[in-house]
């Protein structure tokens, strides 16, 4: 099984693919529909009409990699979207290999970290709450 690096974006190619295309013929996909570099490291995810197969076209350092995985039964599963792209996390990525349909996957809300910039963080609840006591606390000092 591919592990990716870090943060890697991963893209689904929405509209059904050809998977005869290997490394070169993917690519030109990548360019030309997606309007992405196939050379950035990223992910691309294709999967076929029927949706038996899919393919995910990747670039490490010293070459293209492909990955492939055919069921023998069912079929893969994917959110429909009108886009030609879509953006997924790893673990959605997880679920449409596994065969769980996405659409019936239901989200809880997870904390995300998110920063803002080189001064600072994203003020989250607690945060706030935690400078409202250290000025509260100030104040009653002086």
């Amino acid at each position: 099984m591919l592990i990716p690096e870090g943060q890697v974006r991963i893209w689904l190619y929405v509209p059904p693919t050809d998977l005869r295309k290997s490394f070169d013929g993917l690519s030109a996909l990548v360019r030309t529909k997606l309007a992405e570099d196939p050379l950035s490291g990223q992910l691309f995810v294709f999967l076929n009409r029927r949706r038996t197969q899919v393919r995910i076209l990747y670039f490490d350092r010293s070459g293209y990699c492909v990955w492939a995985k055919r069921l023998e039964q069912g079929r893969f599963h994917s959110t429909p979207t009108d886009a030609a792209k879509q953006r997924l996390s790893w673990s959605e990525l997880q679920l449409i290999l596994e065969g769980i349909d996405t659409r019936s996957v239901r989200r809880f809300k997870r904390f995300h970290y998110r920063w803002r910039g080189p001064m600072g963080y994203h003020d989250t609840p607690w945060k706030s709450l935690f400078l409202q006591q250290n000025r509260t606390l100030r104040g009653s000092r002086s």
